[in-house]
């Protein structure tokens, strides 16, 4: 018997009942993906506890059983991914409370600038989307780029979120809440554009507002291997790039920029990014040599 199926064996209600939990609580495809395969290893290295026996020290170890192979950043998804597990057995009554919480994240880079590109480097990128379907990959990069959606925001937009005569976007962000967000002029035309030239789906019933050539809603993968594509273009001709690690979320990153660079109010931008929490936002009030220098130019230093 696989580890696999022991551990689906051994717990499955508890498994059963946290897949479901996420489902219901909006977790994407890729996020339940990754929480189950940390808890499959966290069930296991209980060697057969029950879940409501286990308590800090059986999390603490398994982390601390993870620490050589893993930075802090992946040991702090795992332990939200253990929290996570216990949280749906609470829900569901199948434990009574959640060891997890008790383990404190360990402290990562919280002043870390995101990656990001220059507002003129983004109108640049633009240029490097070509091929069949240049209109529908041009108006996605418009999209997280100059409107900051995620990649699964992208993925999960269909037909009847975009408010052509609005001008607006219906946004199915984290934790299935909508944020309806106004879009800027030229993105309107582009995706009434997309929309007229759109692919015949393969179901009749599909919603998908971008559709693959196999006439399929196009997937998360499939959108970040047409970033991937372009990125890889873009930097070959910008050689001084070549170490930036560029993504569908670094356009968001740029995005979220661009705005405060305008000054344009935090509490705004936090609005447009979905974000929970103003803290989140915060991370893009980052400051660049730039503004540096223009600031200590307003320094007048008397002569003596």
């Amino acid at each position: 018997m696989t580890t696999k199926y022991y551990i689906e064996e051994v717990y499955a209600e508890p498994l059963q009942a946290f897949t479901i939990w996420m489902k219901q609580s909006g977790y994407t495809e890729t996020t339940r993906k990754e929480y189950l395969r940390e808890v499959y290893d966290y069930l296991f290295s209980l060697d057969e506890l029950p879940v409501q026996q286990a308590g800090k020290l059986n999390v603490v170890s398994f982390l601390v059983s993870k620490q050589e192979s893993a930075g802090d950043k992946t040991r702090n998804r795992t332990l939200s991914a253990i929290r996570s597990f216990y949280a749906s057995l609470i829900d569901f009554e199948l434990a009574t409370r959640n060891p997890a919480l008790e383990v404190k994240k360990s402290k990562t880079e919280k002043n870390k600038i995101p990656v990001y590109l220059e507002e003129q480097e983004l109108k640049k990128v633009l240029t490097y989307v070509d091929g069949r379907y240049r209109d529908r990959n041009l108006a996605i990069f418009l999209l997280m780029g100059y409107c900051g959606l995620r990649v699964g925001e992208v993925h999960r937009m269909n037909l009847s979120h975009f408010k052509k005569d609005k001008g607006t976007l219906e946004v199915l962000g984290k934790g299935r809440k909508w944020n309806e967000i106004p879009l800027p002029e030229l993105v309107v035309e582009y995706l009434a554009k997309v929309e007229e030239e759109r692919i015949q789906p393969y179901s009749a019933k599909e919603e998908a507002f971008f559709v693959s050539q196999k006439g399929r809603r196009l997937s998360i993968r499939q959108i970040q291997k047409i970033a991937a594509h372009v990125f890889d273009a873009f930097k070959q001709d910008h050689p001084q790039l070549t170490d930036m690690k560029l993504s569908c979320h670094k356009l968001r990153h740029s995005f979220a920029t661009m705005l405060l660079r305008n000054n344009v109010d935090i509490r705004v931008v936090k609005e447009l990014l979905g974000h929970a929490s103003i803290e989140t936002t915060m991370i893009y009030t980052h400051i660049n040599d730039e503004q540096k220098r223009s600031a200590m130019t307003t320094i007048e230093v008397p002569k003596v």
